[in-house]
């Protein structure tokens, strides 16, 4: 069987990286760009800083602020016609990973037409992507260099799994300047979406030699610094080496895929449009102990990564460590405990486990999973049960 890899052509990173924006865009023939982004970005003045980067360089801008958190159908319906209207050709995406799968979404449509529910699967488009930048503002999501892009279905309350190499943006920036203002609760929910991402990369029954080394390399930065970013958000040797940490665990998700941890987390955003990074960090330690039966190697691997003592205990012992680290991680950066402080209703299980399963995530998951057992591990996340 071959393996892909897919990353975008350029990618810049460090402090002040941003300020290259408009000469990177010169090179690719750019005229008028739609920087799609969010409210708070689009009202703070952080999407006007940018704008001026672009303008410097004589390229036309128009900002479109309407990606909203778990971005919606209608929020790529909204995005197509200012695009449209304001004559661009190409789209910069400003923010985290709403903005980016907002973005991508939009790019889909003005290169291909119809609607975005037609590219709900993999490599559904046929025409290649409009000119796409990404500056990423948070360190989590890594979609600022993923082939993925994640819509909610409004109609059906399913947020769409795109899977399209055509979405990778051409570039990407990584400036930790534009990281320091997140607050600790976003820092740590974006962190613990980093991790989840290297942890599943890493048990996927995709993984090879390159996304094996990017995901366990990203699972002991973000071991490392994650904590340290939430305690003091203006600390930039941390927000850089988070930078980094979740671009790592992009390439290795991007190539790998992902499991069931995604695959249940993208029906609660779209039942309850929930944090995304909140929801993979609940159930992670549950749905890895239902896994870890499916490679104990590589979860003793993943506990050693994240700074446990595995030379001792036999290597059940030592897998099973890589379940109470991440709940230590995820109590010390505060992490909510359970599903049901997050408004989560159980008589949803069933229907969300069944979404679940047609999820292209879970496809990637190194233990097969029935319904019933689904349904089992969103009531475990949902009472917040002892595992360890």
């Amino acid at each position: 069987m071959s393996t892909y890899y897919f990353l975008p052509t350029r990618n810049v990173f460090g402090e002040g990286g941003v300020q290259e924006a408009g000469s990177l865009a010169k090179t690719l023939n750019i005229k008028k760009i739609l920087i799609v982004t969010d409210a708070f970005l689009a009202k703070s003045g952080m999407a006007d800083k940018v704008a001026e980067i672009y303008k410097k360089s004589g390229i036309g801008v128009h900002i479109f602020g309407g990606a909203e958190p778990n971005p919606m159908d209608k929020n790529v319906a909204e995005g197509i016609k200012c695009y449209r209207e304001n004559d661009c050709n190409a789209i910069v995406s400003l923010g985290g990973g709403s903005s980016h799968d907002c973005a991508k979404g939009i790019g889909l449509i003005a290169a291909n037409g119809g609607n975005i529910r037609n590219f709900e699967g993999v490599d559904k488009s046929i025409n290649d992507m409009i000119p796409l930048m990404a500056i990423n503002t948070t360190a989590g999501t890594a979609s600022e260099i993923t082939r993925f892009c994640i819509i909610t279905d409004t109609e059906r309350k399913v947020k769409m799994a795109i899977v399209d190499w055509r979405v990778t943006p051409q570039i990407s920036i990584n400036d930790p300047e534009l990281m320091v203002g997140m607050p600790p609760s976003l820092t740590a929910a974006t962190g613990m979406d980093a991790l989840t991402h290297a942890i599943e990369a890493y048990v996927s029954t995709m993984a090879n030699p390159l996304t094996d080394a990017a995901a366990l390399k990203a699972i002991k930065m973000i071991t490392q610094y994650l904590p340290k970013a939430v305690a003091n958000g203006e600390y930039m040797k941390a927000r850089d080496n988070m930078a980094y940490a979740q671009y790592l665990a992009g390439i290795a998700f991007n190539n790998a895929s992902l499991g069931y941890v995604h695959a249940m987390a993208h029906q609660l955003g779209g039942f309850y449009n929930l944090p995304h990074g909140v929801c993979n960090a609940i159930l992670l330690p549950y749905v890895e102990s239902f896994n870890l039966i499916g490679n104990l190697n590589r979860f003793r691997d993943i506990a050693e990564a994240m700074g446990e003592n595995v030379d001792g205990p036999s290597t059940d012992e030592a897998a099973l460590k890589t379940i109470s680290a991440i709940q230590r991680l995820g109590k010390q950066v505060g992490i909510p405990r359970d599903l049901k402080s997050l408004g989560v209703k159980p008589e949803d299980f069933a229907i969300m486990a069944e979404n679940a399963k047609k999820d292209v995530c879970q496809l990637t998951n190194p233990r097969k999973a029935t319904k019933e057992q689904v349904i089992e591990l969103y009531r475990q996340a949902y009472e917040g049960e002892a595992i360890v």
